[in-house]
């Protein structure tokens, strides 16, 4: 059975930190590409990072970059989004979700990716 599951999610000031990850099981994980997505209450959901499976190949956010880290470690089956200098407007139920197909190029697009976890909460207070 495919599995995602996300942690680290909960409750933080703004300027703070919180270190998200995603663990996987039941997929040879070190074949598939790894992003997460954040969903706010009445928003849409929207893409926040990916690692393909590419060594070095990661994309970000514009709203994210330069704060927010992605990284992978395959021994562990696990990618983790560290999260810094956040802000009240990165509150959201954070999301990780996985490809074996998806190219590089439409790694910001969540219909590309076939297994998504349950979420995890994160709240950025001002």
């Amino acid at each position: 059975e495919v599995k995602l599951v996300e942690s680290g999610g909960g409750l933080v000031q703004a300027g703070g930190s919180l270190r998200l990850s995603c663990t996987a099981s039941g997929f040879a994980f070190d074949g598939y590409a790894i992003g997460w997505f954040r969903q706010a209450p009445g928003k849409a959901r929207e893409f926040v990072a990916a690692d393909s499976r590419t060594k070095g190949a990661t994309i970000y956010a514009d709203s994210v970059k330069g704060r927010f880290t992605i990284s992978r470690d395959n021994a562990k089956n696990a990618v983790h989004l560290q999260m810094n200098s956040l802000k009240p407007e990165d509150s959201g139920i954070y999301y990780c979700a996985a490809s074996s197909t998806i190219i590089l190029s439409n790694m910001r697009n969540s219909r590309g990716y076939s297994h998504w976890g349950q979420g995890t909460q994160v709240t950025v207070s001002s």
